[in-house]
């Protein structure tokens, strides 16, 4: 398995979100899903949800009109039976007034009933119409068969088209084609008329047809067009409804970052602390271990010197054990005052492959591993701080030589090239045992080692190195085949702002 952990030694940036004003009618899609995921029928089904909530509304404000209207055309019929009665008539007014009151009732009484009921239904919608054209036949038979009480039925079909339903008005043109053959056969006789005017009632019924299937098309053209309306929303909806949840990914990634941020502020707060502490320990530190390696070295000379003293092994052993120790105290004291004092970088020429092999001579030899230098001999000579970049390399090398297994040949390489964009890359390879993911990624982190003697230490030098040099440092690492450290160092000269060799 193959890792890569990159360390940028520029700058860190977060980012942050943007939140605005554009909020969903409804929610049609689910987190994540592009819209060309979305199935045709989920859109369809959406939609179609939507035109029905809108032929709804339409259709029962319909409704509460049509009752309205009704109750007015009982009113109205009401008036007429009493003070325009036709001659046709004379004589009973009286009858055709009481007539006009029971006919109402059940015309203005049942379709009332249903709207308060059953609003926006689609039985209530079919007695409506049915309804509106008896209205018409009493008209008409107010009115004694007169051609002009039929432009009543005209109006009842385009009332009737404002329910948006060509079965509405279906129902109720075929309802007054009807009346008007009942008519033309001279059934019922109150309005039959003449053998001679029948071809008017035929011509009447004609245009009738003709109404109602121009107001049939023209409900169906209308649904068509609420139907690419309701498509349109459900577009716009979906618009929406991703913004909303790219602003809401923004605004959980900018919340985490800046938590992050902060958490990262406060540890190097208390880095910073613990980092003068550490360095003025260290100091202290130094001069008495300083002491107790001299006066071991004495004890040490003294004893050898003594007859008694030079031949007990044990002795020696323990006198080998106090220098060691000694020796790795001071060794830490000095690389943490190397981690938390940087110094200014001192810029000077520096030859990689002759630097290389002095690293080589200074990491300690091991058995059964080979160092190799592969700079090439004419590569452009960089501009660093030799002293630091000897002690980065002197660490990179002596981890990978460390990092050999024993039962394995192992290869340790340092190289060197010229990269795009103005800047030098030196890769230090191996094939030892690779980098554990749950280590890899925090060996830079200050005090973090797998090492049983180690300080932890030695990688965090080497990224505030080459973060003080502006460059970059990535790791490649496969369990069990090897590691690759490549630095990256932007080519630097005497006039940066440091201070630099005579």
């Amino acid at each position: 398995m193959s890792n890569n952990h990159g360390v940028d030694a520029l700058d860190v940036r977060a980012a942050s979100g943007h939140a605005g004003g554009c909020e969903p009618f409804v929610r049609v899609m689910d987190a994540g899903r592009p819209e060309a995921s979305l199935p045709r029928i989920e859109r369809d089904a959406r939609a179609r949800a939507l035109l029905e909530g809108y032929l709804d509304a339409i259709r029962r404000r319909a409704d509460a009109l049509s009752i309205w209207l009704m109750g007015a055309q009982w009113l109205v019929a009401l008036v007429l039976a009493t003070v325009a009665a036709p001659a046709a008539w004379a004589g009973r007014e009286q009858s055709l007034w009481w007539g006009c009151l029971g006919a109402g009732v059940p015309l203005v009484v049942a379709p009332s009933l249903l709207v308060w009921r059953r609003p926006g239904a689609v039985a209530t919608r079919h007695v409506v119409a049915l309804t509106q054209v008896l209205w018409s036949v009493v008209f008409i038979v107010l009115s004694g068969g007169r051609v002009e009480a039929h432009f009543h039925m005209f109006g009842a079909l385009a009332l009737l088209s404002f329910y948006r339903d060509p079965g509405v008005l279906l129902t109720a043109g075929g309802a007054a084609l009807l009346v008007h053959g009942a008519r033309a056969a001279g059934w019922p006789e109150a309005l039959s008329i003449s053998g001679g005017a029948g071809w008017r009632v035929m011509e009447l019924a004609l245009w009738l047809g003709v109404v109602d299937v121009v107001l049939v098309v023209a409900c169906r053209g209308v649904s068509r067009e609420m139907w690419r309306v309701a498509e349109q929303q459900v577009s716009l909806e979906r618009a929406c409804e991703r913004e909303r949840l790219d602003r809401e990914r923004a605004m959980e990634r900018s919340l985490r970052e800046l938590r992050d941020t902060r958490e990262l502020a406060a540890r190097m707060e208390k880095l910073a602390a613990v980092g003068q502490r550490t360095a003025t320990v260290s100091h202290e530190l130094r001069n008495p271990l300083a002491a107790a390696r001299t006066a071991n070295a004495a004890v040490a000379r003294r004893l050898r010197g003594a007859e008694a003293g030079g031949d007990d092994a044990r002795l020696q052993r323990f006198l080998d054990i106090v220098e060691r120790e000694l020796a790795v105290c001071s060794n830490i004291t000095s690389e943490l005052l190397e981690f938390v004092r940087e110094r200014p970088l001192v810029l000077g020429p520096c030859a990689l492959r002759v630097l290389v092999d002095e690293v080589f001579d200074l990491v300690p030899g091991r058995q059964g591993v080979r160092v190799e230098n592969r700079v090439p001999v004419g590569l452009e000579t960089p501009w660093v701080d030799r002293e630091l970049l000897r002690r980065m390399l002197i660490n990179l090398v002596q981890n990978a030589v460390e990092s050999m297994p024993a039962e394995r040949e192992g290869v340790v390489e340092v190289s060197a090239e010229e990269g795009g964009g103005r800047a030098f890359h030196i890769r230090v390879s191996d094939n030892g045992s690779g980098i554990p993911d749950r280590v890899l990624e925090r060996i830079f982190e200050p005090l973090f080692t797998t090492k049983e003697h180690g300080t932890g230490l030695g990688l965090a030098v080497v990224s505030s190195t080459v973060r003080q040099h502006g460059g970059t440092l990535r790791v490649e690492s496969s369990e069990g085949k090897g590691s690759v450290f490549t630095i990256s160092l932007p080519r630097l000269d005497a006039s940066r702002d440091v201070s630099c060799n005579p």
